[in-house]
């Protein structure tokens, strides 16, 4: 590694020190949270089990419900390793919520590449797709990073609005993520003119991030994957949907069947990872956004933009780097998956992808594949060609795969 990197590194980890610190305390509240979840809710030894075939009202799997709750502040919860990704569970929910005619908008703009598939938005729809059995979607932008609330207001007025889904994180999108305080605002202001309308947050990639969740804020369900914040690089599948009781439950019913609901779901060996997953979230988002920390600071001393800048609030464990051409964003890349613990000598190359319209290079040398809370690295590649960092389980891993990544875009210029 060049020793001007070294040397620059030293000083940015000089410079980043006040905003580690408040990282630290954050996940220091977080972790509280969670250990007082486990021990209100009674977990024993016996939750670990596991349980096949039916897992008819299995004990571990509800007690890990049960938890979700407490810690999420929902009255109910659904976690289930059936769910294969946080794309699945949007989908089941927003399926077991919607109706033929129905009215969903989004008040974040165009959600995720992948959700947009669900829906049925751009040319050649699936015909699985939301739209196709007659749901209307609607959308209204962000201005200038907020909410429009006014436009909001208005549009919740003159239609009859079923459900609300907010996307916390940025997604594909030049666009920051949304802090848990801009949430609260927005859910206020829509219970003036409506506190009936289903209100559905995607928290994808925003666990832990801060002291609050989008439930405590008025939230009626939230959705999100265990590749990522919660599984803590532990847990192997899964996902969970947190909210309302009578919503929770017609999203289990999606899963399952009707009438069955959450009575069934074998946890197949997971609750151990589950649990474990889960007990450490709050220091892994920690090391996760302390890699983002210095990734941002180290990547702007060397000229790119980058948001979040260091030292701005953070609201997901997301970073994202502008480096201007295909041939850096695909460096940059390969460089994460150089300083991988697993396939490090693999060199991912752009390719198409199901769910997104242009070609993606996706880097990450994962314990478990798709685990975004472990560090890695993707863009779309199309124009400004950003890099979409994230995760790291612990800060020093995470700095040394962004050093390679630096050291291998550098080799080009």
């Amino acid at each position: 590694m060049k020793e001007q990197i070294k040397e620059l590194s030293k000083e940015v980890e000089k410079q980043i020190e006040p905003q580690f610190k408040q990282i630290e305390k954050i996940c220091e509240v977080n972790s509280i949270k969670v250990i007082e979840a486990f021990q209100k809710c009674n977990l024993q030894e016996m939750h670990l089990n596991s349980s096949t075939g039916y897992g008819i009202d299995e004990s571990g799997r509800n007690k890990i419900e049960e938890i979700y709750a407490q810690i999420f502040k929902a009255e109910d919860s659904l976690v289930r390793s059936q769910f294969i990704s946080g794309t699945h569970a949007l989908s089941i929910c927003l399926s077991a919520l919607l109706h033929p005619n129905d009215i969903m908008l989004s008040i974040t703009g165009a959600p995720y590449d992948t959700l947009q598939t669900v829906i049925g938005l751009g040319e050649n729809p699936s015909k699985s797709s939301l739209k196709s059995y007659g749901v209307v979607y609607e959308q209204i932008e962000l201005i200038d990073n907020e909410f429009d609330i006014q436009k909001i207001q208005e549009t919740i007025k003159k239609n009859d609005i079923k459900l609300i889904e907010i996307q916390r994180s940025r997604g594909y999108s030049t666009r920051k993520s949304l802090t848990i305080t801009q949430i609260e605002k927005v859910i206020q202001k829509i219970r003036e003119i409506n506190k009936e309308v289903i209100i559905m947050v995607d928290n994808c990639y925003g666990e832990f991030v801060e002291e609050k969740e989008p439930i405590e804020v008025g939230a009626d369900i939230c959705v999100g994957s265990l590749m990522k914040n919660l599984g803590a690089g532990i847990a192997t599948s899964g996902a969970y949907i947190v909210g309302r009781k009578d919503l929770i439950e017609l999203c289990a019913e999606r899963l399952t069947a009707p009438g069955i609901g959450k009575e069934i779901g074998p946890s197949l060996g997971q609750n151990t990872n589950f649990l474990k997953g889960l007990f450490f979230a709050p220091q892994v988002v920690a090391s996760s956004i302390k890699t983002a920390v210095f990734a941002s600071r180290i990547l702007e001393e060397l000229g790119y933009k980058v948001d979040p800048k260091y030292d701005e609030p953070r609201s997901d464990i997301v970073q994202t780097i502008h480096l201007g051409s295909e041939e850096k964003l695909v460096k940059f890349c390969q460089g994460i998956q150089k300083g991988s613990p697993i396939d490090s000598q693999v060199v991912p190359e752009p390719a198409d992808m199901g769910g997104y319209e242009d070609k993606v290079i996706m880097a990450a040398g994962t314990f478990t594949e798709g685990s975004t809370i472990e560090l890695s690295c993707d863009g779309p590649i199309r124009e400004p060609y950003i890099a979409y960092m994230q995760g790291g389980l612990t800060y020093e891993y995470g700095k040394y795969g962004v050093l390679k990544a630096i050291q291998e875009m550098i080799s080009i210029s």
